[in-house]
């Protein structure tokens, strides 16, 4: 009772209607609606593209149901979350408004920009629940599911090639291949940097990774140093030594970071921005590409909110049909923003951005166009 009574002083502070009620629940329904029609659609198909690697692999369906697809529909779910925020919006507005209940409302007293407020509550609450699941739960899930395709699936993972990585200020590990699945790297160099040329040189042929004393082992190497102008080169068969890196290091690529968390994604980002590996940028687009496309939610409210509240002889269709090109062209936008951000015409930090600030321009436009 409590609970209730607290609830109820807070509505009425804010000045909460049973209008607005109305309609946030409209809203939250008509998106719970059509997330879960998308991915009874997405998961018939993923089924039936991998039912015979399923199969091959005698993989039980309680193993597949738990193991594999409640971790592949949250990150389908965290990827439409603004696309189908967007559907909602148009599909249950375009239908009050061809059954003329807009026009009613307004016709009330209800001004136009606090018809909107239940729209921006509802955005409000799709926002957070997209900002924990891309930045908590969809990183643990998509790792799950990505073990899960490795090792019940057997699906190939393609060794790395030419990995660069900074062990220091003055030291850096160059790695031709590195083997993820066997966590073996063949044709490693190490070097020592002086001030004006190399101090000392490590290579060798393969080198792997002993977890359980933390350090390198070093196959059929040889080690060259320079001190006074006198070079000494020393081969051995086994060196066992320690770096400043993991097999993590080396066996990163820019869909690494779709398994982390936001805590991780900043360790990682100030770890490679020190080791200078380019991975970096890969991270930080992720970082705020998790932001952006969260809060382009309440974007793709508005833009649905303006298009479908003016009502039409045709009906839904030319709402539908003029919305989703819109989302669509959002979508499209935040493509080819990440394109230029990782190819370094755009800072990593701003690409993500740049679509939602363009489209809450389209936004304010279309608002104000629609108050008339």
């Amino acid at each position: 009772m409590q609970i209730r009574d607290q609830y109820q002083k807070i509505k009425n502070k804010v000045g909460w209607k049973i209008l607005d009620s109305y309609v946030l629940k409209k809203f939250l329904s008509s998106f719970v609606f059509a997330i879960t029609l998308l991915m009874t659609i997405i998961v018939v198909f993923d089924f039936s593209e991998n039912v015979h690697r399923f199969l091959d692999n005698n993989i039980p369906m309680s193993v597949i149901f738990t193991k594999y697809y409640l971790n592949f529909i949250p990150y389908f779910i965290n990827l439409f979350i603004p696309l189908f925020t967007f559907i909602s919006v148009i599909w249950f507005t375009s239908r009050m408004s061809n059954q003329n209940e807009i026009i009613s409302i307004l016709s009330g007293g209800v001004n136009f920009y606090r018809f909107l407020v239940p729209f921006l509550v509802g955005a409000f609450i799709i926002t957070s629940l997209a900002i924990v699941m891309s930045n908590e739960l969809v990183p643990k899930t998509t790792e799950r599911m990505n073990q899960f395709s490795e090792m019940m699936m057997k699906k190939r993972t393609f060794p790395k090639s030419s990995i660069h990585v900074r062990n220091s200020q003055t030291s850096y590990i160059f790695v031709e291949r590195w083997d993820k699945s066997k966590n073996i790297g063949y044709h490693f160099t190490y070097e020592v940097m002086g001030s004006q040329f190399v101090k000392s040189k490590i290579s060798a042929k393969t080198i792997v990774y002993n977890d359980s004393t933390k350090t390198w082992r070093l196959r059929h190497y040889s080690r060259r140093t320079i001190h006074a102008g006198v070079e000494k080169v020393v081969t051995g068969d086994v060196l066992d030594t320690t770096f400043n890196i993991v097999p993590n290091d080396l066996a990163q690529d820019a869909k690494f970071s779709e398994t982390m968390s936001y805590r991780e994604l900043n360790q990682f980002i100030d770890a490679e921005e020190v080791k200078g590996t380019g991975m970096a940028k890969y991270y930080i687009i992720e970082k705020h590409t998790r932001l952006a496309n969260s809060l382009g939610t309440f974007i793709m409210t508005i833009l649905g909110f303006c298009v479908a509240s003016q009502k039409t002889r045709r009906g839904v269709g030319v709402h539908l049909f003029f919305g989703i090109g819109l989302a669509f062209s959002f979508v499209f936008f935040q493509q080819i923003s990440n394109v230029f951000s990782m190819s370094g015409s755009i800072p990593p930090g701003l690409g993500p951005w740049i679509p939602n600030f363009i489209f809450l321009i389209i936004c304010l436009v279309l608002l104000r166009y629609s108050t008339k």
